[in-house]
């Protein structure tokens, strides 16, 4: 037996790394695959032996991830609610992935209050959303707002299916911690939708990229895949090898895509205006939406483009617009630090994985961001010259991979049933220990599914209760990691320190759901406890109240959309 370890606190505990069923089951129907992004989502459909990118209502493969409210209550979402961003930003929703799952004083989600139109406030530790629906004020968690996102992304593939949809498989960044996961998962309950499975952006892309070409390739391939999008970013290094997909090992950073690129660019251009016309546009709410509009215009531009103008009429006041010139270089300048620290994670899991970069047979580009030539030149020269690969569509892999992982799962046999999909944690899970130090028990990027026990005792004599405190991070001290939960196990025999065993395990399914049992050996006494609010999500109670606000929307988005036809064939 492995020498016991000494704790001053235990637990049992059942956490959730991203739910779904313990065990997927065949004869699912029809599994859309839903890559819910941060400024941009997508839904595909693996249908008649291929997968279909399904189109939104206005011709549209991707939809802006944005929720709006006008000023007599009409909810709108994706296009319709984005065109509202400059003349409602106060009650225009975006960016929310940035923020869900994470706590109210995390200093990323401060940093991102800061600039935000709507306001963001804080709730038993957790961000709420507060917005004007016609009728007075309404409070909503990333959770709902996210899960509007995912209904309109099932409206989406039912209106081309032309049937009800329940089951999805939903993307995740690679990166997520387990709070962001279930938070996620939470959004697809509450939307309605069935998750049979969270798999990781990456790991979709990977899938997407791979599902042709490894017939061609003999022997094992090493892919590395470069997932920079609007607000996260994921590295993840894969192999190939007749027909597994195993990831070896992914990193990234859940803080860093497009919307910072152009946050430098936007605070250039407030200080240019305050320099030129000694207006702070920052201050104006308005007028730092239509400059952000017209920054990320600019940017899509600046990847074909040497520069262009950014133009806006009556920015401010009517008496003043806005006229200034954009170059790629001046862009790249602002941006360089950010574009130069996304070789970290590719190094992190180079080192992680024990390979070279001439190991690599190639490195695949995923999330709209890659479009940056800057970015591609830094990964090329990385490489050592090295070309990325251009083989697929940066904005759509995500969801045409998740739309292949759906139709494994639903045993779909246009699908090969031999292909297996090896995903990793990605980050190392312990408990905390005597001192505040962190026992690691499942190292970062080992496989799920994955059970792993380790004993530990006692630290006081006749000690009866033990409370497990868990994490997960990669600093040896518990402080400096991400706290997941703790609870109390009791009843256990009055003994000196160190006689009692008490046996910790973790277990990760196939769906990355944690599950953290401690059971005294002696008198057997076991406990298992899910995660509760007062760890950062969402109680039972909560979703369904959400559930059922969700279904209300829905409804009301129903009468107004008949209103809106019935008007529509009145004046035609």
């Amino acid at each position: 037996m492995n020498t016991m370890m000494i704790i001053h606190l235990l637990l049992t505990i059942s956490i959730s790394l991203c739910t779904g069923a313990n065990q997927v089951k065949k004869d699912l129907g029809t599994v859309i695959g839903i890559d819910l992004g941060t400024t941009y989502s997508c839904v595909a459909v693996f249908k008649n032996c291929h997968v279909e990118i399904i189109e939104n209502d206005q011709g549209n493969r991707i939809t802006p991830s944005c929720i709006a409210f006008t000023p007599d209550g009409v909810r709108l979402i994706g296009d319709a609610a984005k065109n509202l961003l400059t003349s409602n930003p106060e009650n225009t929703i975006f960016h929310v992935k940035r923020i869900i799952g994470r706590k109210f004083n995390d200093s990323s989600v401060q940093q991102d209050i800061k600039h935000f139109p709507f306001s963001v406030i804080g709730d038993k530790g957790k961000p709420i959303v507060k917005v004007n629906i016609g009728y007075g004020e309404k409070l909503f968690t990333p959770e709902e707002i996210s899960a509007m996102i995912l209904g309109k992304m099932r409206d989406i593939a039912e209106g081309y299916l032309g049937k009800k949809v329940i089951n999805a498989v939903v993307t995740v960044p690679a990166y997520f911690n387990d709070a962001q996961r279930q938070a996620t998962k939470d959004a697809g309950t509450i939307s309605g939708l069935n998750v049979i499975r969270i798999i990781n952006e990456p790991t979709a892309a990977a899938i997407a990229y791979g599902l042709d070409k490894m017939k061609k390739w003999e022997g094992a391939k090493n892919i590395l895949v470069f997932d920079l999008g609007g607000g996260t970013f994921d590295v993840s290094l894969l192999t190939f090898d007749n027909g597994v997909f195993e990831v070896l090992a992914t990193n990234g950073d859940t803080h860093l895509g497009g919307e910072d690129f152009d946050q430098r660019v936007m605070e250039h251009f407030i200080k240019v205006v305050k320099t030129k016309k000694g207006i702070d546009m920052g201050k104006n709410i308005r007028a730092v939406e239509k400059l952000r509009r017209e920054v990320e215009k600019a940017k899509r531009i600046l990847s074909f483009e040497q520069q262009t103008r950014l133009e806006i009429e009556s920015f401010v006041s009517t008496n003043e617009d806005f006229s200034e010139i954009l170059t790629r270089a001046k862009f790249e300048e602002l941006n360089i630090d950010l574009f130069r620290s996304t070789l970290i994670p590719v190094e992190n899991v180079l080192e992680d994985a024990k390979l070279k970069k001439s190991d690599i047979a190639d490195v695949l580009l995923v999330g709209g961001s890659t479009r940056i030539p800057k970015i591609r030149q830094i990964l090329k020269e990385f490489f050592n010259g090295k070309e990325p690969s251009r083989g697929i569509n940066p904005d759509e892999a995500v969801a045409y991979g998740a739309a292949i992982q759906g139709a494994i799962l639903s045993g779909d046999e246009c699908v090969d049933s031999d292909i297996v999909v090896i995903d990793v944690n990605p980050l190392t899970m312990g408990i905390e220990v005597k001192g505040g130090a962190m026992s690691n028990i499942i190292p970062r990027n080992s496989h799920i599914p994955i059970v792993e026990n380790k004993p530990f005792t006692t630290t006081e004599d006749d000690q009866s209760v033990v409370t497990i405190r868990i994490f997960e991070g990669e600093r040896p001290m518990t402080k400096d990691n991400h706290f997941l939960g703790e609870f109390d196990l009791t009843g256990i025999p009055l003994a000196p320190r160190g006689v009692p065993q008490i046996d910790v395990t973790f277990d990760i399914d196939v769906n990355g759901i944690l599950n953290v049992t401690a059971e005294e050996k002696t008198k057997g006494n076991k406990k298992t406890i899910v995660i509760n609010s007062k760890t950062n999500r969402l109680s039972t109670e909560q979703i369904n109240r959400m559930i059922r606000v969700a279904e209300i929307f829905a409804d009301e988005d129903k009468v107004v959309k008949e209103r809106i036809n019935a008007k529509n064939e009145l004046e035609s």
